[in-house]
């Protein structure tokens, strides 16, 4: 499957900014979002069911692609357009056969192996990082910086890639001049929820 990345890719976090994932999915659409992740680690699995097919269904009437973070079983169960998982997740070869070929599947990574690894699997973008420092994750792997960027620029080609860590308004065009086709941002975006669609509009137009 091909699919064209936007320059920002928004992951919404209700720890961060205290809203519902339908609420962040409303003001990053507000603000232009094209293609949002809804990435969840602290609800229960009810709760982010509910607040997930909302958000599913809100961002469908306006032709906005939603990708479920990690919960394949949520992503198909309400007809997300895409998943995107972590080394420690179900296998991507699993995903696939779970969601089809029409889904969207991103896959993480973070060192040079696993990139040149997952070339190799069914997944229609690339992450890699974190760039940069960052404290949206607990345990997160080592920053691995601008450099080995344009390394997986280079391995992998014409392939979708997405840059994650650390990403803000200082920093991110030097990700996309690196080679980053899409920044992934979640602090930089949701720390102020009452400048969400605000901030959206603002890493869109500059």
């Amino acid at each position: 499957m091909n699919i064209v990345l936007p320059k920002i890719y928004p992951i919404t976090d209700t720890r961060i900014s205290g809203l519902s994932h339908l609420e962040q999915v409303k003001r990053s659409v507000a603000g232009g979002a094209t293609l949002i992740q809804l990435r969840e680690k602290h609800l229960s699995p009810a709760e982010f069911c509910e607040d997930a097919s909302a958000a599913i269904a809100y961002a469908r009437e306006r032709s906005v692609k939603i990708i479920i973070n990690d919960r394949v079983d949520i992503a198909a169960a309400y007809n997300a357009n895409g998943v995107h998982l972590g080394q420690d997740d179900l296998p991507l070869s699993e995903a696939r056969k779970i969601l089809g070929d029409g889904a969207i599947i991103g896959f993480s990574t973070h060192t040079l192996e696993q990139v040149r690894e997952a070339l190799r699997l069914p997944v229609d973008y690339i992450a890699y990082g974190p760039i940069f420092d960052t404290r949206t994750k607990q345990d997160p792997d080592a920053t691995v910086g601008l450099s080995p960027l344009m390394k997986v620029r280079e391995i992998i080609g014409n392939r979708p890639l997405v840059a994650i860590g650390g990403i803000d308004g200082d920093n991110y065009r030097s990700v996309l001049a690196a080679g980053a086709d899409s920044v992934a941002i979640i602090s930089a975006i949701l720390s102020d929820p009452d400048q969400i669609e605000a901030k959206m509009r603002s890493f869109n137009n500059t």
